[in-house]
């Protein structure tokens, strides 16, 4: 799956990058604890969504729909520090 970037440049879609990203936004959530195997099966759920959507995606898509798995995951201080980490420029 191929993502757009802010800047034009379109990407391969790296699981990778979603994960630390997750567990970024984790560590500054201090009442909230994830995994590294947690975070991994997030960044797959987000990616499986994703494609059954589109071809090439957004980064914020990307954003919204990590927002939206940690929601629903019951990690919403995760969330918040996610859309948070990801709005610095």
């Amino acid at each position: 799956m191929n993502i757009t970037k802010k800047n034009g440049v379109v990407v391969l879609y790296d699981t990778k990058k979603i994960k630390e990203s997750i567990l970024k936004a984790n560590a500054e959530a201090p009442l909230e604890e994830m995994t590294p195997q947690m975070a991994s099966y997030l960044a797959n759920e987000v990616f499986s969504r994703l494609t059954s959507k589109n071809e090439i995606i957004t980064t914020q898509e990307i954003r919204e729909g990590v927002y939206q798995i940690l929601i629903e995951s019951g990690m919403l201080q995760t969330a918040e520090c996610y859309m948070s980490y990801k709005k610095q420029p």
